[in-house]
């Protein structure tokens, strides 16, 4: 990855706005730079648009939107930026972190009344960390789901993609704008193609085991869960750039990855009073602190693993989620009767197993502290037949990135904004402070499809002022 002067015999072609990335913020950069009446062009390096959001549960958090108040639900900006400062323990941008909340609820309706997509609230449960039902999202809860109808939308948008197209170096003109970018094709064909504006939607570096070293070492031996094209290209060319970087280290884990199957089993099973334990059957950590920093604490344990434990009435929420529906078809969730039966199939150790969830049982009737600070009052004491998940830690993507505007401009070191290169989604630094545990449940698709909303918005406003 590289950034050198503009070529001197120029572009083979040019748009007024190029996008690198076709994952969730590229096509939601697209769409807001296309609906501002500025031509696009998205450039992927795959075969087809997936990226992380494929991966992920599509969930989207908002804040003060019509359905809430409809609900009942006290939501506003400023209670979502109080959850995150709370989550991140004051260690992320509250300037970030607002600008977000306010244009959380304007880019749902944005995505759902402009483009169809049918993102719906979600009030059944909580994630760590929030104090309002506010996650939106699709039908079937599944970031595959959400993708599918972004390149619906995409396509009825008439946007310019270019796949198999791998962005390899960065042209630059003497005030270092923006002027255009190299691709690579599979057959080693190489083309320049000059732009107006870039945005910069090729997300993290969680695929690149140098840059996990050198900059979050805690998640090195981790699983890595996530969309292969996270290589950091963005940072790379924002050091050449001499842009502002920050929160390196921030990332999100996941405590619940199906050992051997690479599927997720989601946080609601212990949100509802589930819980985990090591292969001596024994709990080792407040499991409702969140799934990002638990994962470290899963990694720690011997061999790496752990066993997610709960019962039918979680089991009954979770099937409402496809990655659930894989783990049940993959035969990933181990289910019995019986305590003795549960401990024979998982191999864990009967009689520790039955003292955890006797312990477990005292927990929730607030009988018994829980050692390490967790709340289980509030829910039903867990009971048979019971489930359970051989799970490891896993890393899906990284929050640190660089540091970009209220406009997605990128920054930089001396705190001017470039005036034509944006950053979203894990290209951008996120709101989760500077490690795993200030992650908030939907922060990555809020910053993917909010900051995606802005860049596109403002380049689009770049290429009518520049127009005339």
């Amino acid at each position: 990855m590289s950034v050198e002067p503009t070529p001197a015999n120029g572009f083979e072609f040019a748009y007024p706005v190029i996008v690198i990335g076709g994952g969730g913020t590229g096509l939601c950069a697209a769409l807001a730079a296309k609906d501002g009446g500025a031509d696009v062009l998205i450039l992927e390096r795959d075969k087809s648009l997936l990226g992380t959001t494929a991966m992920s549960t599509g969930l989207i958090p908002a804040c003060g939107t019509e359905e809430q108040k409809r609900r009942g639900i006290d939501d506003s900006p400023e209670r979502y930026v109080s959850d995150i400062m709370g989550k991140t323990k004051g260690r992320t941008d509250e300037t970030a972190a607002m600008t977000l909340a306010k244009e959380s609820a304007e880019t749902i309706g944005w995505l759902r009344d402009s483009h169809k997509i049918n993102l719906n609230l979600i009030d059944d449960f909580l994630y760590p960390g929030h104090t309002a039902m506010r996650m939106y999202g699709m039908p079937h809860r599944s970031g595959a789901e959400l993708m599918g109808a972004l390149m619906d939308a995409a396509g009825a948008a008439e946007i310019d993609i270019l796949t198999e197209a791998r962005a390899t170096k960065l042209y630059i003109d003497s005030g270092k704008n923006i002027t255009g970018v190299q691709i690579e094709r599979p057959n080693g064909d190489i083309e320049n193609i000059g732009c107006e504006n870039l945005i910069l939607a090729c997300c993290g570096f969680a695929g690149d085991a140098a840059l996990v070293e050198k900059y979050i070492p805690e998640i090195k031996n981790a699983v890595f869960h996530g969309h292969p094209g996270n290589k950091g290209e963005a940072m790379i060319w924002g050091d050449h750039l001499d842009a502002q970087l920050a929160d390196m280290s921030a990332y999100q884990g996941h405590a619940g990855l199906a050992v051997g199957h690479g599927i997720p089993i989601l946080w609601p099973s212990i949100m509802q009073g589930g819980f985990q334990v090591n292969i001596a059957g024994e709990r080792f950590a407040d499991e409702s602190q969140g799934y990002s920093e638990q994962a470290v604490k899963v990694i720690h344990q011997e061999s790496g693993i752990a066993w997610s434990v709960f019962d039918q009435r979680c089991h009954d929420l979770m099937v409402k989620f496809d990655d659930y529906q894989d783990a049940l078809k993959a035969q990933a969730i181990v289910m019995a009767d019986t305590i003795d039966a549960l401990a024979q199939k998982t191999g864990l150790p009967v009689e520790r197993l039955k003292q955890t969830l006797a312990d477990v049982a005292a927990h929730t009737k607030g009988q018994t502290p829980c050692p390490f600070g967790r709340d289980f009052t509030g829910k039903p004491v867990l009971a048979a037949p019971y489930y359970a998940a051989r799970v490891t830690g896993a890393l899906f993507h990284t929050q640190g990135g660089l540091v970009v505007n209220e406009k997605a401009q990128v920054l930089r070191n001396d705190g001017t904004a470039f005036s034509n290169l944006f950053a979203g989604g894990g290209a951008a630094r996120g709101i989760s402070g500077p490690a795993a545990d200030g992650y908030l449940a939907g922060n990555g698709l809020l910053t993917a499809t909010t900051y995606g909303k802005l860049a596109g918005r403002t380049a689009a406003e770049n290429v009518r002022r520049a127009n005339g």
